[in-house]
């Protein structure tokens, strides 16, 4: 039997070798996230002030806002500790949190897009019981729910997890702990791990998407029967923010995840990463708020109070 060294830390590839690049990258991803922060911290803190916004719909944008929070924390502090440090060492236990982390966000977000297509299916289909079908208890309820089958499904990753040994020196062709990658360099059998990922993955994936978007064929259907165009601009302006955020996520994530997986793809791969990771975090709140006009007018007044 061959000799295998179990390690107990591991080498992150990082977006790039170059040194003099390390610096200007740290610089550029930090004040992403600390935009990322503001951006979402003030759609939050907008929706708790105004008494306008306090309705199921911007409860939900405000979820959303926390959860985004929550997402870009998981991997950008890593990366900037990486640009810093230039060292990319993670220890197995670190790893397996942040992909903990990780799974926990990005499926919470994945849900909780598929619950904001439905408040927007009961605002326009059924407005007339909107708020007796979308009553606060049953939003607080559809959230909790969310998160706490987000908790079991992530756990469960890890939990498999957990029973792997890693002896693999092969760096990981990525930013950040992610749970494919970290597959590749075990030297146990993952068969367990990958059968368990393609059928959670694929049966949550579809009834996902299906929740997510069958929906709006009945909405697109309700708003072209729309006689007032100010009523019909107004739908399509509230669906389209989300279809929005929805595709970017969605078209990201799959692109990452499902194309061929060749050498000469690892650094579109990086580049697809950053943006899902990264960049849809900051690109929601902006989506969210140069589209709304209610949004924008509680800016407005919020800017007028401080001055």
């Amino acid at each position: 039997m061959e000799n295998q060294t179990i390690l107990n830390m591991l080498v992150l590839s990082g977006l790039s070798d170059l040194p003099s690049l390390q610096l200007p990258l740290f610089l550029v991803f930090l004040l992403v996230y600390l935009m990322t922060l503001t951006g979402n911290l003030l759609i939050v803190l907008l929706i708790c002030t105004d008494s306008h916004l306090q309705t199921p719909m911007y409860f939900f944008l405000g979820t959303l806002a926390c959860l985004d929070m929550g997402y870009s924390s998981v991997t950008t502090p890593r990366m900037l500790f990486d640009f810093h440090t230039q060292k990319r060492l993670i220890s197995i236990q670190a790893c397996i949190t942040q992909i903990y982390f990780f799974v926990f966000f990005a499926s919470s977000e994945i849900f909780l897009l598929a619950v904001m297509s439905y408040d927007r299916y009961v605002a326009i289909c059924r407005p007339l019981h909107y708020t007796q079908i979308m009553h606060w208890k049953t939003c607080l309820l559809l959230v909790l729910g969310v998160l706490m089958f987000c908790v079991v499904y992530s756990l469960v990753h890890v939990l498999f997890l957990l029973k792997l040994t890693f002896c693999s020196l092969t760096p990981l062709q990525s930013f950040f702990c992610d749970l494919p990658q970290l597959l590749l360099v075990s030297c146990s059998d993952t068969f367990i791990n990958v059968l368990l990922i393609l059928i959670l993955g694929v049966s949550f994936g579809v009834i996902i998407f299906t929740l997510t978007f069958s929906p709006y064929i009945i909405i697109l259907n309700t708003i072209m029967k729309m006689q007032s165009k100010a009523m019909r601009s107004k739908a399509f302006s509230t669906c389209s923010s989300h279809l929005t955020v929805v595709f970017i996520f969605y078209g990201t994530s799959f692109f990452s995840y499902f194309h061929p997986n060749a050498k000469d793809h690892s650094a579109v791969d990086k580049v697809v990463s950053v943006f899902y990771t990264i960049l849809t975090p900051l690109v929601n709140p902006l989506i969210y708020s140069l589209r709304n006009e209610i949004m924008k007018i509680s800016f407005q007044k919020a800017v007028c109070t401080l001055i």
